[in-house]
């Protein structure tokens, strides 16, 4: 059994707490994600459970010999070696008792000494039992499940690029099998498939995780406890991140309530003081209430669950054919990429398109928008038709000798982009600074941001969530969706294409294969297939859907499932805040000595909270149901 240990850690820069006597406990095999706004400190806090960062103060430990992996989010060197060498080094901590064996078998040439025999006997019953012998296996498995293929192994590191590098340090974590995996935005460079594996790879893995993700879908099949970091101090909640996030939100709705009253309290008492300040016969109350003021904190609650709202402008009347393909022929030295591919995309129509990395996704928008036109075919837009077209390299367009609020400023009044900047995560001084010196993930929101205010009919927009995090995405999805115009999208994150594609895409060696349907629909064509790693990856996979009768079956069961579960959290929370209000009346001083009063509120508690747990007993059980239905 592995456990690992916080106690009282503190940690500051200069002025600022970061982290304030922080205790918590990672159990053995537990599924935990860390949430929080930027900055808060989770990526901090697992480098100091990875002995990368020391704290001010405090301790950490684990169970005695307990490994520990990290896997940082960004800024991995790997060393000029190949692939195979750099994730074969997972297994180097059997490299001593390799080293010991070689040493006794030489010593058992000249001398038989039954205690060196005994221990020989031992290193071999271990190296047989575990992995080492099967490291080949394990190394091809894994980095197939990531998208390597068995010539990439043997390349050198340096030759991939740096998402690809992630990957192989991904990899080569996932092969040391620790007794506690410590992942820092694991799903930042995968596509659709490799996510699906891992997440597959994940349910099977025996040993403790603790996860900073920023893929709904992700968190939700994999966790089932959620830490939050808030304002230095650290919190748990049970259930998976949807439900934390629920939870949190009630919270949240009592904590403004408090905040209501909180300054209703203030108000009256500012006037109290005001208006008696220079009365002698009041000095004593006056300065009394002077003092409640000062002992008042401000209710503040998480910047990354609040509510962001943005909304784009009315797209212009378009044709109903926004895009045509016809017999479309595109090719790179020794690769083809499309053959004879044809499609339309009519008004309206909200098309995702997925698939493995570097197979001709990012191609395929560049010649919609009309950036690259070296291939044969038609690839026509509907006359008239102006495409708000977004790229990873869109930001390297913008003058950097502008602030961030001059960048779009024409887009609105200063409120309307005051408030557009605050839901792209530019808030405060932030929108003064010079476009030049902001990081690339806050140019690309910016250049998103600047292309989404133009009122246009088509957006084309590829990868559009890869700098935001969830509370940010949530605010996209929700404007995206009730845009009126046409949207052709490539993505990864499987809530954000469950939440706006009416059609997939999915593009594949095999060739382009439209699906027309939703994501659950995809999901269960895409495990038919015989290119997707879930085949291998999803432990005691259920009986496969025959047809698509049974998929739409199965998909009504999630709905009425998830419908069940949001009903099962608000009466939970309902009967939370009875209690609550109970509580409050049993500390009123009118209840003290009424014997009768006391024991009718205690009963009456009891009752609740039976009612309570038999709620959230249901809960968990719809929840389980429906994350086994999410993983098929």
């Amino acid at each position: 059994m592995a456990i690992f240990q916080v106690n009282n850690v503190s940690l500051a820069f200069g002025e600022r707490v970061l982290l304030d006597n922080i205790s918590f406990t990672v159990r053995d095999r537990a599924r935990a994600a860390l949430a929080g706004g930027n900055g808060e400190g989770k990526t901090t806090l697992m480098k100091i459970m990875a002995s990368i960062m020391k704290p001010d103060s405090g301790s950490f430990s684990g169970t005695r010999g307990m490994r520990i992996s990290y896997l940082p989010q960004s800024d991995i060197v790997l060393r000029e070696r190949t692939v195979y060498e750099e994730i074969e080094e997972a297994f180097d901590r059997y490299r001593e008792k390799i080293d010991r064996q070689r040493e006794i078998e030489e010593i058992l040439q000249t001398d038989h000494d039954p205690a060196l025999l005994m221990e020989l006997d031992g290193i071999h019953e271990e190296l047989l039992n575990g992995p080492y012998f099967r490291r080949e296996a394990i190394i091809s498995s894994i980095a197939k499940g990531l998208g390597f293929r068995e010539a990439d192994l043997r390349r050198n590191c340096s030759e991939f690029s740096g998402g690809y590098q992630m990957r192989i340090a991904l990899a080569k974590v996932l092969a040391q099998d620790p007794d506690l995996m410590l992942l820092d935005e694991p799903t930042n460079y995968l596509d659709i498939e490799a996510r699906m594996w891992l997440r597959g790879f994940l349910s099977r893995y025996s040993g403790s995780l603790l996860l900073v993700c920023h893929d709904r879908d992700f968190l939700d099949a994999t966790v089932n406890e959620v830490y939050e970091l808030f304002q230095a101090k650290l919190s748990r909640y049970s259930g998976n991140y949807t439900f934390y996030e629920k939870q949190r939100r009630m919270e949240i709705r009592q904590m403004e309530e408090a905040a209501r009253k909180q300054e209703s309290e203030i108000e009256k008492t500012e006037r109290f003081v005001e208006r008696f300040r220079y009365k002698a016969t009041k000095a004593k109350q006056v300065q009394s209430r002077i003092k409640q003021l000062e002992k008042m904190d401000s209710v503040s609650y998480p910047v990354h669950l609040k509510r962001l709202q943005f909304s784009f402008p009315q797209p212009p009347h378009s044709p109903n054919d926004v895009v045509v393909l016809e017999h479309l022929h595109k090719e790179y030295p020794g690769q083809v990429i499309f053959e004879d591919f044809s499609m339309v995309v009519n008004k309206g129509q909200k098309v995702a398109v997925t698939g493995h990395n570097g197979i001709g996704k990012s191609t395929l928008l560049k010649i919609i928008a009309g950036v690259d036109s070296s291939y044969e075919g038609l690839a026509k837009l509907g006359p008239g038709l102006e495409p708000g077209y977004y790229s990873q390299d869109t930001a390297d367009s913008l003058d950097l000798s502008l602030s961030v609020f001059d960048q779009v400023s024409s887009y609105g009044t200063e409120s309307q982009i005051r408030n557009a900047l605050g839901s792209f995560l530019f808030s405060g001084n932030d929108i003064l600074k010079k476009t030049s010196v902001l990081s690339g993930g806050e140019r690309s929101r910016l250049a998103l941001l600047k292309i989404l205010l133009r009122p246009t009919a088509l957006l084309i927009l590829d990868e559009p969530t890869n700098h935001l995090d969830l509370n940010s995405k949530d605010m996209l999805l929700k404007a995206l969706k009730e845009y009126t115009g046409t949207i052709i999208f490539v993505s990864h994150d499987a809530y954000f294409i469950r939440g706006l594609a009416d059609r997939i895409l999915y593009l594949s060696s095999s060739g382009p294969q439209m699906i027309e349907g939703d994501y659950e629909y995809f999901e269960y064509k895409l495990s038919q297939m015989n290119e997707t790693p879930e085949k291998e990856t999803v432990k005691e996979t259920p009986k496969p859907v025959t047809d698509r009768a049974q998929a739409n079956r199965i998909k009504n069961r999630k709905n009425s499932l998830q419908r069940l579960s949001d009903s099962l959290i608000e009466k939970s929370g309902e009967l939370e805040e009875e209690l609550r209000k109970l509580k409050e009346k049993m500390n009123n001083p009118e209840y003290y000595s009424d014997t009768e009063k006391i024991n009718a509120l205690i009963s009456e508690m009891k009752k609740i909270e039976e009612e309570k747990d038999s709620v959230d007993e249901k809960w968990m059980e719809a929840n389980e149901e429906l994350e086994a239905l999410l993983k098929e």
